[in-house]
């Protein structure tokens, strides 16, 4: 079985919704379809709910108007017969009588997860009722039934796939559909996945039904080598390996959300990366498959703040470096690179809300220096540290680049540097140019 994903620009449109139920109908096999909300639909809920807990409720309402005329006319395109016309202006008006009642009582947290599910409860309604209309044999799959996540936030895989296994067996269609997002909580209250959002959920269906293959479709031709947005030439990537292709997420590659590799990683479920605007473009396939010894990909990642904690307490000390990470710990702040020498420590952070707490903490054991402004650089490729004269590569390609840091060891696939932002697009240049000679 096949588990396809399709984002929000997949579905913006009635014609792209349309195009999608061909692209399903020409795979092989039995699929289940992720779909997430209808392009510009998150966004809009959430500009709904910041009103309403701000009881702004002029702003809200007039928000749910403009909403429901967008809506009102994507479902009269959608449909060719007045019958399936009146379905989706049914849908319409069930789900836009919600918002409205949300937006009249108590507004809290809980209100507000429940309005942001709604999305992706339409849009699945509406693609599976154009199935209905074109007789094609589908159901739907409500993830509130199986997706859910504990206490932590964490995705429960065994309990979901415990979940499916039943539905799946009891269900003779081709074409499942269900929801991107939305999961339950461990209160069995509507909730969200965060952190990756719709791929998440396909790649934890896929892991949990241990799918022939992930697929997920986005605007883009799979995972390209470089920025296409900072540089002129790149070129799209044939195949990653899962380790690969999650350096690359973490670091800053938009095409994927680092949790998206995780659930499939752990059962070796390939993901596959396509083009819904160009379906014969090969895209990119991850899986725990790879070529050796070569650059891959580049990715940057802005916001960083790098700390220099100079002391000379850390000479041939031991317990310094606990002390260090204590601090952060302490915070609840994760650190990306570090570097060490015998008298000083560096390293960094991409997240500055504790800063101000942590330099104070860090002063007591020596001389803090604090850089704003940086960039991680991360060179990805499958067992880089075993290609010879790697670092010699990468150092004369960046030329006269200053380097403020360089990780490289902790990773047999990543080679991290640390550089000025105003200096970010020249390197990624020169490094486009230096390892895959593209000009």
């Amino acid at each position: 079985m096949l588990v396809v994903k399709f984002g929000g620009t997949s579905v913006g449109k009635p014609e792209r919704m349309k195009k999608i139920a061909e692209l399903v109908l020409s795979m092989p096999g039995k699929k289940i379809v992720v779909l997430s909300a209808l392009s510009g639909t998150t966004n809009a809920l959430v500009r709904i709910g910041d009103h309403l807990l701000a009881q702004q409720h002029t702003g809200a309402q007039n928000e749910i108007a403009e909403l429901e005329k967008h809506y009102l006319q994507f479902s009269k395109e959608l449909y060719s017969s007045e019958a399936y016309q009146a379905i989706g202006q049914e849908i319409v008006s069930r789900y836009f009588s919600l918002f409205r009642l949300l937006a009249a009582g108590k507004f809290d947290d809980r209100s507000y997860r429940e309005l942001l599910a709604q999305g992706e409860l339409v849009s699945t309604e509406f693609f599976y009722h154009h199935l209905q209309e074109r007789k094609i044999s589908s159901r739907l799959l409500p993830a509130l039934h199986f997706m859910t996540i504990d206490e932590n936030h964490e995705p429960e895989l065994e309990k979901i796939s415990e979940r499916l296994k039943p539905i799946l067996e009891s269900v003779n269609v081709d074409i499942l559909v269900t929801q991107g997002y939305i999961c339950r909580n461990q209160n069995n209250e509507i909730d969200n996945l965060k952190r990756g959002g719709s791929d998440y959920t396909a790649s934890l269906i896929g892991a949990a039904i241990r799918a022939e293959e992930i697929q997920i479709w986005t605007d883009i031709d799979g995972m390209h080598n470089n920025d296409p947005r900072i540089v002129k030439k790149t070129m799209p990537i044939a195949e990653l390996t899962f380790d690969e292709a999650s350096e690359l997420a973490y670091f800053g590659a938009k095409i994927l959300h680092p949790s998206t590799i995780v659930p499939a990683q752990k059962y070796g479920v390939p993901v596959r990366l396509k083009n819904t605007m160009d379906e014969k473009a090969p895209g990119t396939i991850i899986s725990d498959k790879g070529s050796k010894h070569q650059f891959k990909a580049i990715a940057a990642k802005d916001g960083i703040i790098a700390i220099n904690i100079k002391s000379s307490r850390m000479l041939l000390a031991y317990g310094f470096l606990r002390k260090v990470f204590e601090v952060f710990e302490k915070h609840k702040t994760s650190i990306d690179m570090i570097s060490t020498s015998e008298v000083a420590v560096s390293v960094t952070i991409d997240d500055s809300t504790r800063l101000t707490e942590i330099v104070a903490e860090l002063g007591k054991l020596g001389t803090i220096e604090v850089d704003k402004n940086q960039t991680i650089i991360c060179i990805v490729g499958n067992a880089l540290a075993e290609k010879e004269a790697v670092l010699q590569e990468v150092f004369s390609a960046l030329g006269a680049i200053k380097i403020r840091m360089v990780s490289f060891g902790g990773s047999h696939n990543n080679i991290s540097i640390l550089v000025d932002t105003t200096q970010k697009d020249k390197a990624l240049n020169l490094l486009n140019e230096g390892l895959f000679n593209l000009k």
